[in-house]
């Protein structure tokens, strides 16, 4: 299943732009912003509508098309694969072909196994997809019994665990610390953790967060595969990142190195991640980290209407901690439209019921089944609105279930379909199908069991139909697109849509979790079950906790883009005792309550903050060059990342000053001892070679030397310059 879209699946591709400065075309003023700063550390805080993806996907075609970045010097990083492929597929509409888009395991994992071989030797680790297996395996041989719901929880506890970097025998302590709630003593956990890794160990096989675990270790242990890798890579996007880890930020800084040519992209109100070892502090404290950093804000949303709108910003303007004082005011850029509606019901099955009826009537006045979402919190409110609605006739899908690809039927599907396309007019099941779409409902027909009539009634018969419906719609979308499209080039955008994991729309209203319809938005959404104990949920108790559960109920609010209804049930059961009470998170802003004031800190507007250091950092050559760089000896263009540091191709002559280098190398050396930090953190080898042969005599030109960034010169630039100087030096220089 998909984020509902006012587009067809294969949309009209628009002509590439002919130019960079045509790449800037339609973005407004913070966009554009964001599409020029090109050097240095960038910090763009999006609310959500924002169109943050327009804006750094439209930055990175515009380096690429200005000749400011080479295509493939640049990584940009997301959270899913369907937003990389997303990513990947807006690009080559702009004109910026060869840009690797991949999701943080996905790029670890392409380097761990180019690299296994060179840095561990033999065959990489079996890598297993899910661990809930071996968790119960690890627990049986410790003699402890896990139910179903345990080793879910114990299993979520391992992965907290290994993505905030904490070895088995810290766990208690560090979950004291965080204030989990272990599902079982934190002691025992510690112990399965332990016996799971010992298993892992015995069977060959790593997990998920092992591949970030181990590239970070080669990355932190070898020196010259990090160099390798920064050669490769030298300018970064990160999108959500409001939501990294620990883990994830330390494979991010050992990417970038000595460099600051990093943009991020987040909003701190949308994160809801916690419980996974995501935290906003990265992004909150980005201006910390690079005092030079630009920061735009993007306000502008272009998703939801006004009234939507205020009630977002409502909710975020009674909330507390950190992460509100760092709120966007967003200001809707869309037509008035109605205002948010509120439904107080006696029971949840009521609340279904009305919930569907609603529906209903909206289905009924046009609008597609596709276009509407009903979020809850819990999956296991779930069932309950499936049986309203089949009871209704109105079809639905489950988001967050099994992956489209990964089901039955589908898998069933693509094997008939491949082998139909195969045979050709071979195939009796083509017999009379003179186009793509009756090609593909003769084959479903006869192997997958579809029919042109949905089941009545809910349940996995419905479920299977609708997942072999949406086959047959993405059939119908791509011949619509293309003419002439065979049913081999239906299965090769199932297998492409596949790897991405870009499932087709399923016709039908979408039932998710909160949490899994992040990055979603429809026409319609119904905000279910927003009472006391489940909006914020029971086991919140922190302060944390329940500004996060705000957060949560937020990124559901503005999932809407037009119609916004909002209900809770007084109740659970029919005939039970009426002991609800709605959510204390719409106290002021339904009609007739009283709001709950928070701290009261002013909310961002729209806009660009400079750096304390962006004047500086603007005014350096390296920042601000724009022509590629040719080699000082033979006027050579420079395209490897270590020839422009030396600002000469490697085989031309050097006039590097021997003593000079090896000088700074020794000074060098007592600077990591003295930090407890590699050699490379404090310069390069290349750096110092670049510094030898340059011999600078002031801090201007220190800073012209690649590799040189501002807090290096900061920090070294004085003992440097004292050692091309021919001075002795202390050998302490001044820490950040």
């Amino acid at each position: 299943m998909t984020a509902a879209t006012h587009s067809p699946l294969f949309p009209q591709v628009p002509d590439v732009p002919d130019s960079a400065d045509a790449v800037l075309e339609g973005l407004d003023p913070e966009q554009r912003e964001v599409a020029t700063a090109l050097r240095g550390p960038v910090c763009v805080l999006a609310g959500a509508g924002t169109g943050k993806t327009r804006a750094i996907t439209h930055r990175i075609a515009y380096g690429v098309r200005a000749g400011i970045l080479q295509p493939t010097s640049v990584l940009a990083v997301t959270f899913t694969n369907r937003a990389a492929g997303e990513m990947r597929g807006r690009l080559r509409q702009l004109g910026a072909q060869g840009v690797q888009a991949r999701t943080f395991h996905s790029a670890a994992l392409r380097q761990l196994q180019y690299f296994w071989p060179k840095a561990i030797g033999g065959g990489m680790p079996r890598l297993i997809d899910r661990k809930i297996q071996l968790v119960a395996d690890a627990a049986a041989a410790l003699g402890t019994r896990l139910d179903r719901g345990e080793l879910r929880d114990v299993t979520s506890e391992i992965e907290w665990c290994k993505v905030t970097q904490t070895i088995p025998a810290d766990y208690p302590y560090a979950a004291a610390k965080a204030g989990r709630e272990s599902p079982r003593d934190p002691t025992e956990i510690a112990h399965l953790y332990a016996a799971y890794e010992d298993l892992k160990r015995d069977r060959a096989v790593i997990d998920f967060e092992d591949v970030l675990l181990l590239t970070v270790a080669i990355l932190q242990d070898r020196h010259d595969i990090a160099e390798q890798i920064r050669a490769q890579y030298q300018h970064f996007v990160v999108d959500e990142y409001q939501d990294v880890s620990p883990l994830q930020q330390r494979l991010l800084e050992l990417w970038l190195g000595e460099r600051d040519d990093l943009c991020v992209v987040g909003d701190a109100s949308q994160t809801i991640y916690s419980f996974t070892g995501a935290t906003p502090d990265h992004l909150l404290d980005f201006r910390v980290r690079y005092p030079g950093a630009t920061v735009v804000k993007l306000v502008r949303d272009y998703r939801s209407t006004p009234q939507v709108v205020r009630l977002a910003n409502g909710l975020l303007a009674q909330a507390h901690g950190r992460a509100a004082d760092h709120r966007l005011e967003l200001v809707s850029q869309r037509p008035s439209g109605p205002e948010p509606v509120y439904a107080e019901y006696t029971d949840e099955p009521a609340e279904a019921e009305g919930a569907a009826r609603r529906i209903r009537e909206l289905i009924d006045a046009g609008v597609p089944a596709a276009e509407i979402a009903v979020l809850f919190r819990t999956n296991s409110q779930s069932e309950t609105y499936e049986q309203a609605l089949a009871d209704a006739g109105v079809p639905y899908q489950l988001r967050g279930a099994e992956r489209f690809f990964d089901r039955p039927e589908v898998r069933k599907a693509g094997i008939a379909l491949r082998g139909a396309a195969r045979f050709g007019g071979n195939d009796a099941l083509l017999d009379g199908a003179v186009d793509l779409p009756s090609q593909v409902r003769a084959v479903l027909s006869g192997e997958g069991g579809w029919t042109p009539v949905p089941p009545a009634g809910s349940g996995a018969v419905r479920e299977r139909w609708e997942s072999l419906a949406a086959l047959v719609n993405l059939a119908q979308d791509l011949a619509a697109a293309r003419p002439g499209a065979t049913l081999g080039d239906f299965v090769a955008e199932l297998d492409e849509r596949a790897n991405a994991q870009h499932a087709p729309t399923v016709q039908g209203v979408t039932l998710a979790s909160l949490h899994a319809a992040k990055g979603l938005e429809w026409d319609a959404v119904f905000l279910v079950g927003v009472a006391e104990g489940m909006l914020p949920i029971t086991y919140a108790k922190t302060d944390e906790q329940i500004e996060e559960e705000r957060r949560l109920l937020y990124v559901g609010v503005t999932r809407a883009r037009e119609r916004l209804h909002v209900s809770w049930a007084l109740s659970r059961s029919p005939g039970g005792r009426p002991s609800r009470r709605p959510s204390r998170f719409l106290d002021g802003l339904r009609p007739g309550t009283t709001p709950t004031v928070g701290r009261g800190a002013a909310a961002a507007v729209g806009g660009v903050e400079r750096g304390v250091l962006a004047a500086a950092a603007a005014a350096a050559p390296r920042r601000t060059q724009r022509t590629p760089a040719r080699c000082r000896v033979c006027g050579r263009t420079l395209t490897d990342a270590g020839e422009m540091k030396l600002m000469r191709c490697e085989d031309c002559p050097s006039d590097m000053d021997e003593g000079l280098y090896e000088r700074l190398r020794e000074w060098r050396a007592a600077q990591a001892a003295q930090s407890g930090q590699p050699d490379f953190c404090v310069f390069t080898d290349r750096t110092l070679m670049a510094i030898a042969e340059a011999r600078p005599d002031s801090a201007a030109e220190l800073s012209r030397i690649p590799g040189v960034l501002s807090r290096k010169l900061r920090s070294y630039g004085a003992d440097v310059l004292a050692i091309c100087a021919g001075q002795e030096v202390g050998g302490e220089g001044v820490d950040d």
